[in-house]
């Protein structure tokens, strides 16, 4: 007899990071971490040697490539399995920057693709948390020729052609492939992306690790990648705000997300998507009611419901706030 699905549930996997700190054990109450400055939360990942593992039920243990290998497209979606194959398109982590992260820039999915790589990397931040000074950057904030970039580089004053934004809680912001960006001290964040751990370092601000010795740049990479046009007046996104009810914040090529605030339970109707659905929860906790199973979730975890399933209650242990993500 075939078991049949149910939400799935994953164990995250904790990155140090040198610009990391503790705010994901200390405002996510994550507190197992090993880490001594853990900046990356992975909640769910297929990338390649950074897989999560499914924690709940009898395919407990396996892995999200190994369950598409069983279920297909009843998990991920016929659109999505006929693109991706056992290849799960999408990358959840929680960031903790308690010092800047690098200056830097994404591929697109063609140049990714001519170095070898599956995608290239587009994404977007939900803030969760940011101190009073935090900043982000989000692309230049004037069009530039790739020489004046360059000077700007060389010049040590690239700071001054940079778009900076003050990032509050509930905030969010799209960065496309090819737009410079960083995350500033203090801030820490939810990301949903494509499946890449492809990066170019621009700048590190001069830092140094024990040893004395600075991160690698990707100059010549960044040059090829970067959209030297000024940022959009939209680059930090605007939603209305609704109380029990969905907001819709992206919809993308890449991925659809919205966010959940909720007090009471909710029950959603998705016998006409075609696609996998993920909760990754940002506040709070509650349940997941879905193909005759509940599974509870808390602040820092993921849940990925089978395409094959038509509804979803989201029940909240008081109050949960949830991004909720598909294709």
């Amino acid at each position: 007899m075939e078991q049949k699905l149910y939400p799935l549930k994953f164990m995250p996997l904790f990155k140090n990071k040198i610009w990391g700190g503790n705010k994901i054990r200390d405002i996510m109450h994550i507190d197992y971490s090993p880490l001594p400055n853990c900046g990356e939360l992975w909640v769910l990942s297929a990338v390649e040697d950074n897989e999560t593992i499914i924690e709940n039920g009898y395919l407990q243990e396996c892995t999200l490539k190994e369950a598409i290998g069983l279920y297909f497209d009843d998990i991920v979606g016929e659109k999505c399995f006929d693109k991706f194959q056992d290849n799960f398109p999408l990358l959840f982590k929680i960031i903790d920057a308690n010092d800047a992260l690098s200056i830097q820039v994404h591929p697109d999915d063609k140049m990714a693709r001519k170095m070898g790589e599956e995608n290239g990397k587009n994404e977007m931040w939900y803030i969760i948390d940011a101190e009073k000074d935090s900043q982000i950057i989000d692309g230049f904030n004037k069009d530039l020729t790739k020489t004046e970039f360059i000077n700007s580089l060389n010049n040590k004053n690239l700071t001054s052609i940079l778009n900076i934004e003050k990032p509050n809680k509930g905030d969010f912001f799209f960065i496309p492939s090819g737009r410079i960006h960083a995350i500033g001290k203090g801030v820490l964040l939810a990301e949903i992306q494509q499946s890449s751990d492809t990066t170019f370092r621009v700048y590190d601000w001069d830092r140094k690790d024990e040893k004395g010795k600075g991160r690698k740049l990707h100059i010549e990479e960044a040059l090829e990648a970067l959209d030297f046009r000024k940022a959009p007046f939209d680059a930090k996104g605007n939603y209305d705000y609704k109380l029990n009810n969905t907001s819709k914040l992206l919809d993308t090529p890449y991925f659809t997300t919205n966010v959940l605030h909720l007090s009471q339970a909710l029950k959603k109707d998705f016998s006409l998507l075609d696609s996998f659905i993920v909760y990754l929860c940002i506040e709070g906790s509650g349940f997941i009611h879905s193909l005759n199973t509940k599974v509870e979730i808390k602040m820092g975890e993921a849940i990925l419901v089978p395409a094959l399933c038509n509804d979803v209650i989201i029940e909240p242990k008081g109050y949960i706030s949830l991004i909720e993500t598909y294709m």
